[in-house]
């Protein structure tokens, strides 16, 4: 998912930026609407559908039924990989949808202040410029919720991980829930906000690394 976001939403963010009300960018802004506007679940429904009708096999959970007590073998792994391009694909639509409009605007806003004016009035040469100052500006509110990943990795959209069967902490935690087990619900959300810390702490590098402001705020 976080590849996904990486090679999809922020090359078409900036592409939608720099080339506004184009036609790939009213293309992009139309992608990015009907992916944050269609629940997982549903999208999910629809590939399960398609798989079905149109290649005449069953994409839900992670193995066929043949390979599911089987030994790791290539086989197995290819047949994982048949099944892993659906869940892939559906739980990283939203999230790339949102990032690609949260890339826009703010690159939009970026390249809009005084610095990129005076960076073009001093000669700079705009691919240079653009990836070098706005871009790298850009891309904090996406480097700063990172961290919240960790946790759709692992436990992945529940009600998505139940459609497609997928072997995963999701309907484990739900389940724990409807038979009323707090210590395992409990022991789950220790888990999560576990992650959510170790994410955000990722996210602080990444970000500290990425804009030089907050080193020398860190710094003062």
């Amino acid at each position: 998912m976080l590849v996904e976001k990486g090679l999809v939403a922020v090359p078409l963010g900036i592409y939608s930026a720099v080339r506004q009300y184009s036609i790939g960018d009213h293309t992009a802004t139309v992608l990015g609407y009907i992916g944050l506007a269609t629940p997982n679940f549903l999208f999910a429904l629809i590939l399960l559908y398609l798989g079905h009708k149109w290649f005449g096999m069953s994409v839900g959970g992670l193995f066929s039924p043949e390979f599911e007590d089987a030994a790791w073998t290539w086989a197995r792994f290819g047949d994982m990989l048949m099944h892993l391009w659906v869940p892939v694909i559906v739980l990283g639509t939203a999230g790339t949808a949102f990032q690609l409009r949260t890339m826009r605007a703010t690159l939009l806003d970026e390249l809009n202040k005084m610095y990129v004016t005076a960076a073009r009035a001093g000669g700079v040469p705009e691919f240079r410029m653009l990836m070098k100052y706005p871009v790298r500006m850009a891309l904090n509110p996406i480097v700063a919720t990172l961290g919240w990943e960790l946790t759709n990795i692992i436990s992945g959209a529940p009600i998505v991980a139940i459609v497609l069967s997928l072997p995963d902490t999701g309907p484990l935690f739900i389940n724990s829930l409807l038979n009323q087990d707090m210590y395992l619900a409990g022991a789950m959300i220790l888990i999560y906000c576990t992650l959510v810390i170790i994410g955000t702490f990722i996210s602080d590098i990444l970000l500290m690394i990425l804009d030089p402001r907050i080193r020398l705020e860190g710094r003062s």
